[in-house]
């Protein structure tokens, strides 16, 4: 009795299609959402930094009342906890304790803990908004130059490499430096907040408006517009009804994305000087004032810039994974 052929590589090519299969078996009946949304469950890692963004998104919210309950007020000076002839934190590992829990500043003797928990409110608020302006800028400027071609695409598209090219760090720091005490009904740090995000979200608008340009190029050819336009419908219909809905799983993505870029932005420029006025805590400025210390008192260093680093990290997971989880196609 003769043996079975063997023919090498059939169960291997076979299983690959049965696994699609099975998957497309078991999605079936299930929204785009609910399917992106059971993708997602399972990074692991993406799910963490979504955690840890809703969790700095929550101490950013609750600021006032986490630091009544673990803190201290940020801009008080605790003089008790500083040596008065080197001017350091009293104690070791410079000045944690129950009470301060991250230490106290040299010098003014303020709490750490406290300062970061406000200037998670700066980075975020800025973060935020930022992005939304850039998302809303570089959504419309994209979707029309995809959408429209020709020489509406070129003259957009020229534009988007003007703002590409610009000095953004240069702008924003000579824009800061000659601001008025007060302008638009607002003064002070508002005033500030509100000239940062404008000049933040305004110029990096090109960013996402190129994704954008790029998926609308490629919808404007499919079935469901052609037949959208066989039907009758205008440009604003096609654009408002048909292209933009198929435009929300990229600008979701590239949103995400955006945001860990604009907080480090916002710290940079605190970092130098010209974002939001001290004495009003911001991760950037903690840095830039914790130079001078970083050997008598490394944990003011090391804690804002802790929490810059695990915000950026935290967001740049969760929008990897939110990409893979909105189109397979790109996992690797």
């Amino acid at each position: 009795m003769t043996a079975p052929l063997d023919v090498p590589g059939k169960a291997e090519e076979a299983q690959p299609e049965a696994i699609a299969q099975a998957a497309g078996a078991r999605d079936r009946g299930r929204s785009l959402g609910q399917i992106a949304w059971m993708r997602l469950r399972k990074d692991k890692i993406a799910m963490f930094g979504g955690g840890f963004v809703v969790f700095m998104a929550l101490i950013a919210a609750l600021a006032p009342v986490i630091v009544n309950l673990l803190g201290h007020p940020p801009d008080a000076w605790n003089q008790d906890m500083i040596d008065p002839a080197l001017g350091t934190p009293v104690g070791g590992m410079g000045g944690i304790s129950g009470e301060h829990l991250l230490g106290v500043e040299p010098v003014t003797g303020r709490d750490i803990f406290s300062r970061i928990v406000y200037g998670a409110q700066i980075s975020m608020l800025i973060g935020f908004l930022a992005t939304l302006v850039s998302v809303v800028i570089g959504t419309v400027m994209g979707i029309i130059a995809g959408y429209f071609g020709g020489w509406v695409d070129a003259l957009i598209s020229r534009l988007m490499d003007i703002f590409l090219a610009f000095p953004l760090l240069l702008f924003a720091m000579a824009m800061v430096g000659v601001l008025p005490d007060a302008a638009f009904g607002l003064s002070g740090n508002g005033l500030r907040i509100a000239i940062l995000v404008f000049i933040i979200g305004f110029f990096n608008w090109p960013y996402i408006g190129r994704i954008i340009r790029g998926q609308t190029l490629s919808l404007r050819e499919r079935e469901f517009v052609e037949a959208s336009r066989s039907l009758g419908a205008g440009n604003f219909y096609i654009l408002r009804k048909e292209l933009l809905p198929n435009l929300v799983a990229p600008i979701l993505v590239y949103a995400t994305l955006l945001i860990p870029t604009n907080i480090l932005f916002e710290a940079a420029l605190s970092f130098l000087g010209v974002g939001v006025e001290p004495p009003t805590p911001t991760w950037g400025g903690m840095l830039s004032e914790a130079v001078d210390y970083y050997d008598s008192a490394p944990n003011f260093m090391l804690a804002p810039g802790l929490a810059i680093f695990l915000t950026v990290l935290a967001f740049n997971l969760f929008g990897d994974g939110l990409r893979d989880a909105l189109d397979p196609r790109t996992q690797s």
